[in-house]
C-alpha cells in the first residue's frame, strides 16, 4: 500500500511459523523514508517492523489497540491532548477508539503489534 503520501505499507505477512525473520537485515535493506514490513501473525495479531522518518496522519482504529515499541531511534505519538516520548526500547500501547499520530524527528525503527483485522491507516 503506497497512498501517494510517502508511506509504504506492506499488508502481506512475509514469514510463517518456524522461520526465523532477520529484521537487522530488513533494517538496513529498507531505504524508504517510511517503510513499514508485515512479519508475522501470532494468534490474532500481526508483528510489524516499521522504518520510518516523519510525520503519519492523525487516525484511529475503531475495533483494535495498537502497541509501539521502539527499537532504535525516537517516537513521539501525539494524542488529542498529550504527547507521548518514546526512545529506544521503550513502549506504549494505544486503545482502540483514541485518535492519534506518530512522528519520527530521525530515522527510527520500532516493532507494532496490531490486531490481523487493522487497516494500518486507520477507520
Amino acid at each position: 500500500m503506497n497512498l501517494g503520501s510517502g508511506y509504504s505499507i506492506d499488508t502481506d505477512v512475509k514469514f510463517g511459523p518456524l522461520e526465523l525473520i532477520d529484521i537487522s537485515r530488513l533494517i538496513d535493506t529498507s531505504k524508504k523514508k517510511w517503510q513499514n514490513f508485515s512479519l508475522c501473525e501470532v494468534n490474532d495479531c500481526v508483528v510489524r517492523l516499521g522504518v520510518i522518518h516523519g510525520t503519519f496522519h492523525w487516525h484511529k482504529h475503531d475495533h483494535e489497540d495498537e502497541f509501539f515499541y521502539v527499537i532504535d531511534g525516537l517516537l513521539y505519538i501525539d494524542l488529542e491532548d498529550i504527547t507521548i516520548e518514546l526512545n529506544s526500547r521503550t513502549g506504549f500501547m494505544v486503545p482502540k477508539g483514541v485518535v492519534h499520530r506518530t512522528r519520527a524527528p530521525e530515522r527510527t525503527v520500532i516493532l507494532m503489534v496490531e490486531g490481523s483485522t487493522v487497516t494500518p491507516t486507520g477507520d
